[in-house]
């Protein structure tokens, strides 16, 4: 597909997939969903702790690379797309209070604050396609689930309050897939790159690979392995740790749905992001 296409064809997608959440007509995961656009995770804050959390996910680009943060109390993200809402326009929601889940909604216009700012973090989703236009099969998409997510011992970076173990999503492939797999998506740096362990769950602390923490649970088959990459569920660990008044989040596998096209991502192109502030500590 020629670029200038695969861009209109995303922002359609995109455009009729956010309609359809906001009038509560989808409430579901969205992997395949939404094929050829970018897809993120979310995390929103109150403003005190958004400099720290900006921190952490500088200091663990893997599993937290930053595709927009958003100004304080403003629900819109225009790099993202035009007519995003941060209250309305993700299908499933969760609210934490104290590092805990409260529970879960497809709409958070009841709880927004004047100060809250929103983190959109990169999503595996957002490779998908390409793997699939690669001849490289996925089954969670075959079969319409949520890929199965799983806390691995790998430990982030800490910053300010915000730490925890890396979270990993797992794919069961054949080795020659992986590999080809692995050379893809190292192309979609802010969408968590390449794998961080091909073959070996137990290398990363997994132990039972039909057991997954988050998503729903993909059988191997004869001769494949499991391949885990990155994940951007990780800043729920983190929170669960810095235990803030309130934080919400994507409920994992249920995602903000940009008008980016994933293949700009490939390219190295998406929106910019400043900096954090350096910590006064």
């Amino acid at each position: 597909m020629e670029q200038q296409e695969a861009i209109r064809v995303a922002r359609e997608e995109a455009v009729a997939l956010r309609a359809k959440i906001r009038r509560g007509l989808f409430a579901d995961q969205t992997a395949g969903a939404a094929p050829h656009c970018v897809q993120g995770n979310l995390v929103i804050l109150p403003s005190f702790l958004a400099d720290d959390f900006h921190r952490y996910c500088e200091a663990n680009p893997k599993p937290c690379p930053l595709l927009a943060v958003s100004k304080p109390g403003d629900p819109a993200l225009p790099t993202l797309a035009e007519d995003f809402d941060l209250r309305t326009d993700v299908p499933l929601y969760r609210i934490y209070r104290h590092g805990e889940l409260e529970r879960e909604t497809t709409d958070i216009r009841d709880v927004w604050e004047d100060d809250f700012v929103g983190f959109v973090l990169g999503c595996s989703y957002s490779f998908e396609a390409a793997l699939l236009e690669h001849g490289i099969p996925l089954r969670h998409i075959e079969r319409n689930m949520g890929v199965p997510m799983f806390v691995s011992n790998i430990a982030t970076v800490p910053a300010g309050p915000f730490a925890g173990p890396m979270v990993v999503s797992m794919r069961p492939m054949f080795p020659e897939h992986a590999h080809r797999a692995a050379a893809i998506c190292a192309e979609f740096e802010r969408a968590h790159g390449e794998p961080v362990q091909i073959g070996n769950a137990e290398a990363i602390g997994v132990s039972d690979i039909m057991a997954p923490d988050f998503g729903e649970a993909v059988p191997l088959e004869d001769g494949e392995i499991p391949v885990f990459w990155a994940c951007g569920v990780t800043p729920q660990m983190a929170i669960k740790q810095a235990r803030p008044d309130i934080c919400i989040t994507h409920a994992p596998g249920f995602m903000v749905i940009s008008d980016i096209a994933a293949s700009e991502l490939a390219a190295g192109r998406g929106p910019e992001i400043s900096s954090a502030p350096q910590s006064n500590e």
